[in-house]
């Protein structure tokens, strides 16, 4: 198989695992005191860069159904797309999930100031909350997991 078929297939597995959980948990997913459960999949930029795209398109795909509108589409899937980048710069796996708390805190506390007129610092209290929640307490577990199993890290090999 070649590398950008590998790439792509990559990608789109992770974009769909992503879209699948933010609705499958649609009611935690979009509000103030959002809980985004698929952003635990962050941390999947520590292992390929195919995960970068693949979390841009399936934050894309999930704030179709965003209550938020074409905003929350367009700035939350640029928030999600710019953590992954810079998630996936990272060397030290502790500190992988941080890009997702701050950009999102970030952006997406600005969307919610604009859509729902709420103060931005508490949004962004909010939003930082509900990342480190599921970046920390999914996702950091999620790359722990992935680095031990040596049939899993060699699936996400960069």
């Amino acid at each position: 198989m070649n590398k950008k078929f590998l790439f792509l297939t990559k990608s789109a597995i992770i974009a769909a695992a992503y879209f699948t959980l933010t609705i499958l948990f649609a009611p935690i997913s979009y509000s103030l005191m959002q809980v985004r459960i698929a952003e635990g999949l962050c941390v999947l930029a520590y292992f390929t860069p195919a995960a970068v795209p693949g979390l841009a398109l399936g934050c894309l795909l999930s704030n179709l159904s965003s209550p938020f509108g074409l905003i929350d589409i367009v700035f939350g899937t640029l928030a999600t797309g710019v953590a992954a980048f810079f998630a996936s710069k990272i060397k030290n796996k502790y500190l992988v999930p941080l890009p997702s708390i701050f950009v999102n805190a970030l952006v997406v506390g600005y969307v919610l100031k604009v859509m729902i007129s709420v103060n931005y610092l508490l949004a962004m209290f909010w939003v930082a909350a509900g990342q480190i929640l599921a970046c920390y307490g999914i996702g950091l577990p999620l790359l722990l997991f992935i680095e031990k199993n040596k049939f899993l890290s060699g699936l996400f090999k960069k």
